[in-house]
């Protein structure tokens, strides 16, 4: 069933949460009581490993996938000053769907902020469900890069 724009009236897939013609937000999905965020890594053997967001969050800020192609809870430390999010396999950050570009947007390390800009993608970025060109990223905030979902947890 398909779920209609409140804008625009685009018959939009069941399930999304921004409307594939203007990107308006289409409904609210809280998560279940109690839930959690989970994090993990791919051991040596191939394996997951869970790690705690702590952990990980002790190298620096990282950025954790929520949902999304099912690669929920797949953590990407920020290290650098610059790192490429896009469906280009070489990204920094690859995200495979069809409706991220292929050099969709930038994490930048101005200073000990971090600024996530857009390299005027098709289909946009958002955070926090606002469309930006350049935003400086602070903990909590809620990126959305195509179907994937990603929280930026800062030290």
């Amino acid at each position: 069933m398909a779920q209609h724009c409140p804008e625009c009236g685009f018959a939009n897939a069941d399930g999304a949460n921004y409307c594939q013609r203007c990107g308006a937000f289409l409904a609210q999905s809280d998560p279940p009581p109690g839930a959690t965020t989970a994090t993990y890594k791919v051991g040596e053997t191939g394996e997951l490993e869970e790690i705690t967001v702590d952990d990980f969050q002790a190298r620096g800020a990282t950025l954790v996938i929520r949902a999304g192609g099912g690669r929920a809870g797949e953590s990407f430390s920020l290290q650098g000053e610059r790192l490429t999010v896009g469906r280009r396999p070489d990204s920094d950050i690859f995200l495979d769907d069809i409706t991220v570009s292929r050099d969709h947007a930038v994490i930048v390390r101005r200073g000990s902020d971090y600024f996530l800009d857009d390299c005027g993608s098709l289909n946009g970025t958002y955070v926090n469900r606002s469309r930006i060109e350049s935003h400086r990223l602070t903990d909590g905030d809620e990126l959305q890069v195509g179907k994937y979902k990603l929280a930026f947890l800062s030290r």
